[in-house]
């Protein structure tokens, strides 16, 4: 899909993601290469405005750049004139264009196994509470305070029988505001849990930590009640990535074992122990009409 294997564009490294909630890095619009630009440029001929076709929004400001102080991003910058609204259609609209081709070839590689597929979006969610959601927009996440940019990436996988993933489960908004006033994870899982609803679609929650506290694992099982609205609702599951040695000491055991007794006795969660690509072990709990624990 991209970057992490999420359905975006490389608008900053990925080993920048952990210390964005500290600089609040506005990402950058990746659109300058002969492909991006011969695309930009016929899209913009077509609606007769050539001007339009000159790379990317300028006033877009700098990676570490205040968004207020971006002619682009800021409350009431171009991003919502007839301008921003043409680019960023045509942004986000290639960004689809490539999760399609990636999921009809998906879908037609294991059509007929049981394999279950699923497509995973960026927790993206540093600059949540502004209007303009600028690190979304760079992402290709055509999402901002008077858009939902999520839905349509919802309605991609639906089409192919893809289920959607998402980190950021265990996330506070009040942890993370201490660092970023500007920052909703909270807010940014739950429009995305909505978009899955709205399709029909399988949600999968995963943590973005190493390390869960109490509050982390009662935060997951809060967006996981979001989630649940009995039987005949979408699968929900959450995948526990990162486990290592210090999940099995003895505090951290007990707190772990407790959540996922919480897990199955508050909607009926079967767990399922599996493991993910080289040593990143993960554990899968996932939405049973079967009560009860099952841990391998």
């Amino acid at each position: 899909m991209g970057p992490a294997g999420e359905l975006r564009y490389p608008s900053f490294p990925s080993q920048k993601t952990a210390r964005t909630l500290r600089s609040r890095e506005l990402g950058e619009f990746q659109c300058h290469d002969k492909y991006m630009l011969a695309s930009l440029n016929a899209c913009a001929g077509d609606i007769g405005m050539r001007e339009w076709a000159n790379g990317g929004p300028i006033g877009a400001g700098s990676l570490m750049q205040n968004p207020e102080g971006s002619e682009f991003f800021k409350s009431d910058g171009s991003w919502n004139s007839p301008y921003g609204e043409f680019f960023l259609a045509w942004y986000s609209g290639m960004l689809l264009l490539h999760g399609e081709r990636i999921c009809r070839e998906a879908e037609s590689i294991f059509r007929g196994l049981e394999v279950n597929l699923s497509g995973k979006v960026a927790g993206i969610h540093w600059h949540y509470r502004t209007e303009s959601h600028p690190s979304e927009l760079t992402a290709g996440y055509y999402n901002t305070s008077i858009r939902d940019g999520l839905l349509p990436i919802a309605r991609l996988f639906g089409r192919y029988g893809f289920s959607m993933c998402c980190t950021c489960f265990e996330m506070q908004d009040a942890e993370a505001q201490q660092m970023n006033p500007d920052s909703s994870p909270e807010s940014f899982v739950k429009q995305l849990s909505l978009a899955a609803r709205l399709c029909d679609i399988p949600l999968q929650g995963e943590n973005c930590a190493s390390s869960l506290d109490d509050g982390s694992f009662e935060q997951v099982l809060r967006m996981s009640r979001f989630n649940w609205n009995g039987p005949g609702t979408p699968t929900f599951s959450f995948n526990f990535v990162r486990m290592d040695k210090n999940l099995f000491e003895y505090r951290n055991w007990v707190s772990f074992t407790r959540f996922v007794r919480q897990m199955s006795d508050a909607k009926f969660f079967r767990p399922n122990l599996g493991f993910g690509d080289g040593d990143m072990p993960f554990l899968s709990l996932s939405a049973s009409s079967t009560a009860g624990v099952v841990l391998a």
